[in-house]
């Protein structure tokens, strides 16, 4: 069988990658290198450097995967967060950019010597929890996450990474009676059941359970809010990822909670997508 040039694959790819993609090259050679270890330096020093038959066959396979919309994350099992790459399984979200804005408002409230206690909330693969863990070494870390699978992937990547985090498996608050935390941040299920805006996008590849939260999407976050006063120490900050519209209610949550100083951070389009708010300094519960 005759073998094909890197340059043709990857022209090939950008082009089939032109009406589903935003970023069809980067795609095309993000899949090269995936499938035919092939990276931009040996792109450039090689473009017509010869395929074979076995990784064109694997590289076709991830092309189509890419074409039917699925996330490139997904398809090569890994996603740069914080300037950390991650691993990923079917049990994890692919970690986004507006979760960074979290990870920064929990930085911008810790000094980066302080031993303080957190608790990351639904950790996923672990990208909050280990980006706040490389900068701030100093804190005790605790992950928390239902799925046993998504645990096992945010472990991995802990110990690849060279990071210490506490890892357990718990529902939101359930194995952390009599715990509490100088930080509570978590990027919960936010979005609501049937929404037609996931039926046609990269989100029908994630898992449900990691993304929707009720018919309003709120399920989680009141579940959060109602048992933060108990697991926070006095003064101690609640941050959490949200839908673009869902912060007025969200503030609600927090007041009737007993929480104030609610602060709400917007995303890069200006639409908010993160809220802080604090346990009064003077009750002791």
């Amino acid at each position: 069988m005759t073998e094909t040039t890197a340059s043709a694959l990857l022209r090939q790819a950008t082009g089939a990658l032109a009406g589903c993609s935003d970023t069809p090259r980067l795609d095309a050679e993000m899949l090269l290198q995936g499938a035919c270890d092939i990276d931009r330096t040996a792109f450039a020093r090689d473009p017509d450097q010869l395929v074979n038959n076995e990784k064109e066959i694997v590289f076709a396979g991830l092309l189509a995967r890419r074409c039917s919309g699925e996330p490139i994350a997904y398809i090569l099992g890994r996603k740069e967060f914080w300037s950390l790459e991650l691993s990923l399984n079917e049990a994890t979200l692919v970690p986004r950019p507006e979760t960074e804005i979290l990870v920064q408002a929990v930085l911008d409230a810790v000094p980066a010597n302080a031993a303080i206690d957190i608790v990351d909330l639904g950790t996923g693969s672990g990208a909050i929890a280990l980006a706040l863990a490389r900068e701030r070494p100093l804190a005790r870390i605790t992950a928390t996450d239902i799925s046993a699978r998504a645990l096992e992937q945010a472990i991995q990547n802990a110990a690849h990474l060279g990071l210490s985090v506490r890892f357990c498996q718990d529902d939101w608050f359930a194995a952390l009676t009599g715990k509490r935390f100088d930080i509570i941040v978590s990027n919960p299920p936010y979005v609501r059941e049937n929404d037609p805006a996931l039926e046609c996008g990269p989100a029908r590849f994630e898992p449900a359970r990691a993304l929707f939260a009720g018919t309003d999407g709120l399920s989680c976050l009141r579940q959060i809010c109602a048992g933060a006063m108990e697991h926070l120490k006095p003064a101690g900050m609640l941050a959490l990822e949200h839908g673009h519209d869902q912060q007025t209610m969200l503030a609600t949550l927090l007041s009737a909670a007993g929480l104030e100083s609610i602060v709400h951070f917007d995303d890069h389009a200006g639409l908010a997508r993160v809220t802080t708010a604090r346990k009064p300094a003077s009750i002791r519960k």
